[in-house]
């Protein structure tokens, strides 16, 4: 008699109640940030795919890129630590547009007392500068003039050049014709080496003379292209670089006992090496193992080095590079050992540092670094281009120039394999994908510090394997309120924010990427192919977002949004669960919900009272149309934990919610509906319904032709 009164009652609130019962429906919204549409909003892309740069990510049909060849000298006066150097440079006009005038880099002007670069560094000091260096810094330009052949004569023309702190603008008599059309320029210069270049380059006191890192040595093209026009933003410091792609011929004249090492390979060994030490570099060339060129006890003996002049002309070729960088010195222990390449064609790697660098725990080991680092990324990624890879010891914490890198001559053991396998990963970002670093560092940075930590894990059977990182105890960190975004121009963000913002948070992204969200095999394949598509050009970042899209086949428009476009924060939680009809071998119902502005897939480890651990991944699709959302896990054991993240791949900024334990959380008990089962009908009510039980949810189902269901 209860039943069939409570029945009556519910059908007629039912009746009379049909017109609000979706207005009766709406849930009670919880504390939230998260945004679904702001997170998986359409139209990430601001732009469509245009005839340079495709839509799918790869370069357009009618792609082009201007080029840069040099023919440069350099004479090294030990003494006033000064470069005096000529260059030759043939800039050669793809784009379909005329140019009538030329910027160039001229870095060295970063030292001169009225810098822009200067006049931005704090009182309390910087990395970049020179330290407060009191010196005659700066580019010299001496002349410019542009050469070009009359009637089979070379005629050299004055050309009218004006110098804006780090920018050099040169103009051109009449228009460079488009597609394809050349201008020869011959421009004499000079500058003073600071001894602290800004962290880039310098001049290290040893015991057994100086050693000079030459690196924005000389007047460099900046890049014409088809995003920007000329990209002549100046050189303040934190910005690196954009440059052009070219062939590089290279003569460095430097006193007779000093060793010279350069980017590209050596033209004339015959000329600047003793007889005994040509044979060592034959030996090396075909050795896998270390093989010493010139030993620490060889460097105070002047037999170690050619005689009979007081000094000795280098010369260097390297090809299709977008630099070149040079280092000289007295006092150079040098080896090296032969580079295996995929194809079958091989490199060699070098080291050359002082004696105080030496040892096994130290530099001794600085050639197998470099070689370990430079077959693992050539079989990973892209074949190593270059004749040679050279590992200078100098008073830089660390920088990189195609074909060869300076790093702290103090480092050893796992801070010099550190070291070593950043700045050689350099080679494929930004070397060989020339991405604009001058405006995304973590085009560079970024991606190289996400391949180290793969080259890490393997090298020498793990002897320095990559630590897991707890981004739940790193994730205030990784995305605190007063940091800028990924996505920001290194020269806009705090210096202090540099490290994290340009390196760790952008490869922390893309290890969530390959091991969270795409799986490695398929994140893998798409970052092979960014890098096979863009070697030797210049991709922006949509040209990376667009074909890791297009590759594995997924839409993250809502990860580059989260991660690299905003500082979007991450906190899921479990809010409760309970068993269907209250019993554990049903199955139970578990509650999450999203907290933060960002969705990322979900990840829960199931424990049981009887110790069986079982987990589930959900995609972030759940987050697609929600805030929260309920899912059934199958256990038929009664639960004594549920942990979300359980191994902390995720930047959860509130741990605290990711836990729920029989011992401490509310069991939340289902409504039992068997007492409402069945069919039924009412005087009152002329239908007949049938009442089941849907995932504990009660659904009344009307003869046909009646209602709908209810």
């Amino acid at each position: 008699m209860k039943k069939q009164f409570i029945v009556s009652a519910f059908l007629w609130a039912l009746f009379i109640g049909m017109s609000s019962v979706q207005a009766q429906e709406q849930p009670v919204k919880s504390p939230t940030k998260y945004d679904y549409q702001a997170a998986f909003a359409p139209n990430f892309y601001s732009k469509n795919g245009t005839d340079t740069h495709s839509a799918s990510g790869q370069p357009g049909a009618k792609y082009w890129q201007n080029k840069a060849d040099y023919q440069l000298t350099a004479t090294l006066n030990e003494k006033k630590n000064e470069i005096i150097g000529s260059e030759i440079l043939t800039y050669t006009n793809n784009s379909p547009d005329k140019i009538s005038f030329l910027w160039m880099n001229v870095d060295q002007n970063l030292f001169k007392n009225d810098s822009r670069g200067k006049s931005v560094i704090p009182v309390t000091g910087s990395r970049n500068g020179d330290k407060g260096q009191v010196f005659d810094g700066g580019h010299k330009i001496k002349s410019i003039k542009i050469v070009s052949t009359q009637n089979g004569k070379v005629i050299e023309t004055d050309a009218k050049f004006e110098i804006s702190d780090t920018r050099m603008q040169v103009f051109l008599p009449q228009d460079l014709k488009s597609n394809g059309g050349t201008v020869k320029l011959k421009i004499e210069f000079s500058f003073i080496s600071p001894d602290f270049g800004s962290d880039r380059m310098g001049v290290l006191e040893t015991k057994n003379g100086k050693i000079f890192t030459m690196g924005q040595w000389y007047p460099r093209m900046c890049v014409y292209d088809d995003v920007k026009g000329w990209n002549s933003l100046p050189y303040l410091g934190a910005g690196e670089f954009y440059l052009e792609y070219g062939d590089f011929d290279v003569t460095i004249n430097a006193p007779s006992n000093h060793i010279v090492v350069c980017s590209g390979e050596l033209i004339n060994p015959s000329e600047v090496y003793t007889t005994e030490q040509q044979k060592r570099w034959k030996l090396a060339s075909q050795s896998d193992k270390t093989i010493q060129i010139r030993s620490a006890e060889e460097v105070a003996n002047s037999s170690s080095r050619p005689t009979g002049k007081s000094t000795l002309n280098w010369h260097f070729k390297i090809k299709n590079s977008r630099d070149v960088s040079w280092s000289s010195s007295s006092a150079f222990v040098v080896d090296a050992a032969k580079i295996n390449l995929p194809s079958g064609k091989k490199s060699i790697a070098i080291a050359a540092y002082p004696v105080e660098s030496s040892g096994q725990e130290a530099w001794s080991r600085a050639t197998e670094y470099t070689k370990a680092a430079i077959e693992n990324y050539s079989k990973r990624w892209l074949e190593y281009p270059y004749p040679a890879a050279i590992n200078v010891a100098g008073n830089e914490g660390g920088i990189e120039y195609p074909g060869i890198v300076f790093c702290d001559w103090k480092s050893k053991g796992e801070e010099l394999w550190g070291v070593t396998d950043h700045e050689f990963g350099h080679t494929w970002f930004p070397m060989i994908v020339g991405s604009n670093e001058r405006l995304f560092a973590w085009m560079d940075e970024g991606f190289n510090t996400f391949i180290n930590t793969l080259s890490s894990n393997e090298f020498n059977n793990g002897e320095y394997k990559s630590r897991v990182r707890d981004l739940q105890r790193g994730a205030n960190m990784l995305t605190n309120s007063d940091l800028e975004s990924i996505m920001t121009a290194p020269d806009g963000m705090k210096e202090q924010n540099l490290g994290l913002l340009a390196y760790e948070k952008p490869s922390i992204g893309l290890v969530m990427l390959r091991e969270q969200i795409l799986g490695k095999e398929k994140f893998d394949r798409a970052f092979k192919i960014y890098t096979e598509r863009w070697a030797f050009k210049h991709p922006t970042p949509d040209d990376f977002f667009r074909t890791i899209e297009n590759v594995s086949g997924e839409d993250l428009n809502w990860f580059w949004r989260s991660w690299f476009v905003n500082n979007w924060r991450l906190d899921q939680g479990i809010t409760k669960i309970k068993y269907l009809k209250n019993d554990p071998k049903n199955g139970a119902l578990i509650s999450i919900e999203n907290l933060e502005k960002m969705a990322m897939p979900v990840v829960l480890e199931i424990k049981t009272k009887t110790g069986n651990v079982s987990r589930m991944k959900l995609p972030v699709e759940i987050w697609q149309r929600n805030t929260s959302w309920v899912f059934k896990t199958n256990s038929t054991e009664e639960i004594a934990t549920i942990t979300l993240d359980p191994d902390h791949k995720m930047p959860d900024v509130n741990p605290s919610n990711n836990v729920w334990s029989a011992d401490k959380s509310e069991l939340e008990k289902e409504v039992i509906l068997t007492s409402y089962l069945g069919a039924f009908s009412s005087k009152q009510i002329p239908i007949k319904l049938v009442f089941t039980d849907e995932n504990g949810v009660l659904i009344g189902t009307p003869q046909e032709g009646q209602v709908p269901p209810l």
